[in-house]
């Protein structure tokens, strides 16, 4: 359970109808399979004790006596046991019978959660044999124990705040006002559902559609266990379609048609976190209602957990930003590039321009800033010839970066510019007194700056705008000139990371049906990523970013569990370990994971003044968007943390 991390099932025993005792123990056996697999919540289907399907016969009091014995039989069975296990029964109180859910934990019945929700309608009869269950907990005796009975009922873990448990029952999900809602206003994390969802035709797609919504909504944990096997097939057949997301996200789901129990491991730091980044996540009518439900008094039953490091099953992409599905990672592809480009349509039409100037060095950035502003130009109905393409060779630039430069503009049929900016650096250099065979930060940062300087000027002298290259990723660690690469008119890749940078330009070469423009993308591609300051050794790039700030593909990785999941920096350490296995050892990524927090927070002053530029993902930079950072803020907290990583690795 470090780091917020616990494990949940949803469990579908293979039962038969009206037989609680041959029930309890399959319960008893899945319930025990789970806990050995590390299971701190563990839910079972509506009724499961007797099974949905019984009929007329939930009118026995035979059978209600002998559900609620096996309840005390289950209960029984969780003796010396942490996990939270939750079973369901017809249950009889003052004269009326009550579909409920009974939450166990190590012999005790904690608490007993009615249905609020009776459905009476197409294959549903439930009206014919169960009340609604009361909002208000009132007492009950249940084989000598005093619990509660009632829907306004929490079950927290004093040993592991985060953990906050609402319960409801199959159709409570599918009303227009789910007890969960209040549920989770009231402080619930996780939302557990005992189901007896029976399957029809795409009734499958609309109750993922319903549990990935209610987690998102909530932004929770939601835990859905369905009954399966063993129901009665006299009319309708239930598959077991166990569900588990979070935040809506599906981290888990069983087979139709099956008794298969599924696993997932929850964030509850990060549902936490969410919930306090989202200021809107009560909102007016939750408010209201929060003050309502707070005079129904909620009832809070607590137990006990013995916090332990949960052995995670739940895996992390490497790359966070790029979808692993093919088809999802084309259609993400061209929304990306619409946003860019629609962002820089706006721009052009609001400043009159026809005319863009951009910097094209061969590199990555550039390719796609140039494809980008070529869109933008044939959505404006603007001839391509009014993008000036400027090629600025100088110390560091290759023949490789300079012929695809050429190449790739003149293809997209893109006026193209050479300014050789060697002499001008040179002069400036003699101006400054630096030594031209110092090759330090200053040799480097001259050049950056006065291809910059050559591009303003060039959009003043044609009426243009310059478009800037600069990705999202360069920006977190402040791997930019100041003044420099850093500055533009409009920075169209602004939001996107580095890891996306290289699927956008493939997704171009893959659609562009064009043999010589995907020969010069693809070898784009393969270029290592370099800002060609520093001369080239024997004819080939010298200067190698990522061997000097370290693989874009775990900074990326940092950027998005840091900023997006508020994880800190030992979670971030977790969970790349995890991510990376087989990739990278834990030296190299504690040792670029304390670049990125030192450049992270050294460099926001780059940030606090960066041109405009679209967001594109839920991860952005811009001061005037998502990060509000002040530029001299301490990086001590982080860091040290880190140090105690080592610390510990050492030992």
């Amino acid at each position: 359970m470090k780091h917020g991390f616990i494990k949940v099932a949803a469990v579908t025993p293979k039962i038969r109808v009206a037989d609680p005792v041959y029930n309890a123990g399959i319960i008893c056996e899945r319930m025990a399979e789970a806990c050995g697999k590390g299971a701190k919540l563990i839910v079972f289907p509506e009724l499961c004790l007797t099974g949905y399907t019984c009929g007329d016969l939930f009118l026995q009091p035979l059978l209600l006596e002998e559900a609620k014995r096996q309840l005390l039989t289950v209960a029984e069975a969780t003796s010396g046991r942490e996990a939270l296990v939750l079973v369901g029964l017809p249950l009889e109180y003052g004269g009326k019978l009550y579909n409920v859910a009974a939450v166990l934990q190590d012999g005790k019945v904690l608490g007993l959660v009615p249905k609020t929700n009776i459905p009476t309608y197409a294959e549903f009869y439930e009206g014919r044999y169960f009340d609604e269950g009361d909002w208000r907990c009132r007492d009950i005796e249940i084989g000598g124990q005093r619990t509660g009975i009632g829907a306004n009922m929490l079950f927290f873990c004093r040993d592991m705040p985060g953990f906050v448990l609402g319960c409801e029952i199959c159709e409570d999900l599918w009303v227009a006002d789910p007890p969960s809602t209040s549920h989770a206003l009231e402080g619930a994390t996780v939302i557990a559902n005992l189901s007896a969802s029976n399957e029809t035709v795409g009734k499958d797609e609309y109750r993922e559609l319903l549990v990935r919504s209610a987690s998102a909504r909530m932004i929770s944990g939601y835990v859905y266990a369905s009954a399966g096997e063993g129901e009665s097939t006299q009319d309708v057949v239930f598959g077991g379609h166990n569900l588990i997301a979070e935040n809506g996200t599906i981290l888990a789901q069983a087979k139709k048609f099956g008794s298969e129990t599924v696993y997932a491991d929850l964030d509850l730091e990060r549902i936490l976190s969410e919930r306090r980044r989202m200021s809107t996540f009560e909102g007016r009518i939750g408010k209201q209602r929060h003050r309502h439900t707070a005079e129904e008094d909620y009832v809070r039953v607590g137990f006990g957990w013995t916090l332990e490091e949960t052995r995670l099953e739940r895996t992390f992409a490497c790359m966070p930003f790029v979808p692993a599905d093919e088809e999802k990672r084309r259609m993400r592809c061209e929304e990306i590039l619409s946003i860019q480009s629609c962002g820089l349509k706006k721009r052009m039409e609001h400043t009159n321009c026809r005319t863009a100037v951009i910097g094209i060095s061969g590199g990555l950035d550039s390719t796609l800033a140039l494809l980008v502003t070529v869109r933008t130009f044939d959505l404006l109905g603007l001839d391509r010839k009014g993008i000036l393409a400027v090629t600025m060779p100088c110390f560091g630039t290759t023949g490789r970066t300079y012929d695809n430069a050429c190449r790739l503009s003149k293809a997209l049929g893109a006026e193209l510019l050479e300014v050789d900016i060697r002499e001008a650096v040179n002069l400036h250099f003699r101006d400054i007194g630096q030594e031209p065979g110092r090759q330090d930060v200053t040799y480097e940062n001259v050049q950056a700056r006065e291809r910059t300087q050559v591009l303003m000027d060039i959009a003043n002298q044609r009426g243009g705008l310059v478009i800037g290259t600069g990705d999202m990723s360069e920006l977190a660690l402040g791997w930019a000139t100041y003044n420099g690469d850093h500055m533009s008119m409009y920075g169209v890749n602004a939001g996107v990371p580095k890891t996306l940078v290289r699927h956008l330009v493939r997704y171009h070469a893959d659609t562009c049906g064009d043999r010589e423009m995907k020969e010069i993308l693809e070898d784009v591609l393969e270029t290592p990523v370099s800002p060609e300051l520093l001369p080239p050794v024997d004819g080939a790039i010298g200067q190698k970013t990522e061997d000097l700030v370290g693989p874009y593909e775990l900074h990326d990785f940092f950027l998005y569990y840091m900023l997006r999941c508020a994880f800190p920096p030992d979670k971030v350490y977790r969970v790349a370990k995890s991510a990376f296995q087989g990739l990278y050892d834990r030296e190299t990524i504690l040792k670029w994971l304390k670049v990125f927090y030192k450049r992270f927070f050294s460099q926001q002053f780059k940030r606090s003044c960066l041109p405009d530029g679209p967001k594109v993902g839920s991860v952005a930079v811009s001061p005037r968007g998502d990060l509000r950072m002040p530029s001299d803020a301490c990086a001590r907290l982080w860091l040290e943390q880190l140090d105690g990583i080592q610390d510990q690795d050492a030992g």
